[in-house]
This record gives C-alpha cells, structure tokens and sequence, in this order.
C-alpha cells in the first residue's frame, strides 16, 4: 500500500501537471460559460482536470479520481482522489489573484492530506505529513467579536445565507469575502484570516484545506458540531470557540424566511 508520504508527493506532481500547463495557456482558455447550476466554468477548469486526472490514473490507478467538472453525482468512493481544478474561477475569469488548484485524497468521508496551489499568489500550500493533534497557536483568535471571519456560499443567495451575512456583519470583527473555499481554509491555517465559514460546501471545495487546518492545531466542524467529514452543508474553521459560535449563527439563520 502506498504510505502518506508517498501519496502527497503524488499529489503534488499531480498539482504540478496542472499548474505547468495553466502557466502557459493563452487567453482563449478563459473564456466564460455556466453550467446548468448557474455557476461559472471556463475551458481551463476543464483542461486542468483532465490533466491532473490522467497522471493520477496513471500512476495511482486503484484509487479513484473525483473532479469537479466530471463528477456525475452519487455517493463518494470509500477511498478517493478529490479535485477542484479551478477553485475561485469566477476570480480567475476576471484576472483576480485569488484561485487556486486544489487536491485532497479521502478515505470514509474524511481528507488525509491535501495541496492547494495558488499559481496566481507564487503560493502552494501542504498537509498530511503532520500529526493533525498538534496544540493550537497560543494567538488563536477565541472570540467571535475579535475574529475576521472569511465567508464562502453566499453567491446562491437564499434567506439564510443573507441571515448569516446579517449576523456576521453584527457580530464577528469583520468579514472577508475572498471567493475561494480553499484560500479561506489557507488563510485560517495560516492566520491571515481567524477564522471561515464555507456555506453549502462541496467536497473537492475545501477536502484540501481540511488537514491543513488541522495540522496547524485547530478546529474544522460540521453542520453537527462535530468534527467536518464530507458532505455537511456547512463547516466551520478556527479555534474551537469560534468555529461553535459559527455554526451557532448558521442555526439562528435557519430561522429566516424564504
């Protein structure tokens, strides 16, 4: 069986096709169309994926690839590559710095270790190689009313989305709104950001940022209030404290009428 080490060198040679042929695709690439979903999807999202894909088919073949552009819906395989080719492509379609290629692999629903490469930013971020039970920064932001709070899944719209961009806006410090999932959780494992709440996640969004979190000592929590695995409709990243009274906000929104 392949060691984790070894899968996260995969991972990133894997990430590396994908940035090295985004680095020298012309404009034509970045053309707009939507998907039935109304969400945006460009030719190099399509592209990317396919690359990333077949280089992990090729060298990992027993272990499913899930991409973003290509899924066709159902459960998650037991065990599985998770892709987000272009995370943020609505930034990455308007020349915005803030997108990223971003790949985790997961077993049960839970992500083992992940890269998130932000071509854009000279930027590449990596977990997996860590014990995931590390103590928390002793500068963890613990309080609502003091954290910057980055917040993803408001786009959709919806009354409770607009209820939590209400609370927040009272409640938390203040509120970055940077367009990418996977930039968010690298920025709370990083502390440019205290904490985030990702609304209607989907797993290849922040399967990659997940373990990054985690090696850094704190906190990611799903819908539940207990530790994030794939498939909540929320989650909630930070120190423990603030990621409760995330999703405590969450709850109170879903009070909000249509």
């Amino acid at each position: 069986m392949t060691s984790p080490d070894e899968l996260l060198v995969l991972a990133g040679e894997a990430v590396d096709a994908g940035a090295r042929w985004l680095a020298g695709a012309g404009p034509d690439w970045v053309r707009t169309r939507h998907k039935p979903s109304g969400e945006e999807v460009t030719d190099a999202d399509v592209e990317i994926e396919r690359r990333v894909s077949e280089f992990l088919r090729r060298r990992a073949p027993d272990v499913p690839v899930v991409g973003e552009e290509g899924f066709a819906g159902g459960p998650l395989p037991e065990r599985c590559w998770l892709l987000d080719p272009v995370d943020g492509t609505m930034n990455f379609t308007r020349g915005a710095p803030l997108y990223g290629i971003s790949l985790a692999y997961a077993v049960d629903g839970v992500p083992r270790l992940g890269v998130i490469d932000a071509p854009a930013l000279g930027r590449r971020w990596t977990a997996g190689g860590r014990d995931p039970a590390g103590p928390a920064s002793p500068g963890a932001v613990r309080e609502l009313g003091r954290a910057v709070v980055g917040l993803t899944g408001t786009g959709s719209g919806g009354a409770r989305a607009r209820a939590v961009l209400a609370l927040l806006h009272d409640e938390a410090y203040r509120i970055r709104m940077q367009g990418s999932m996977a930039l968010d959780l690298a920025g709370v494992a990083e502390g440019w950001i205290d904490a985030c709440l990702c609304i209607g996640p989907k797993p290849w969004d922040v399967a990659a940022g997940v373990p990054l979190v985690r090696e850094r000592g704190l906190t990611v929590l799903g819908a539940d209030g207990a530790e994030y695995v794939l498939g909540s409709p929320v989650l909630a990243a930070g120190s423990r404290e603030v990621a409760r009274e995330l999703l405590d906000r969450w709850g109170r929104a879903a009070a909000a009428r249509p």
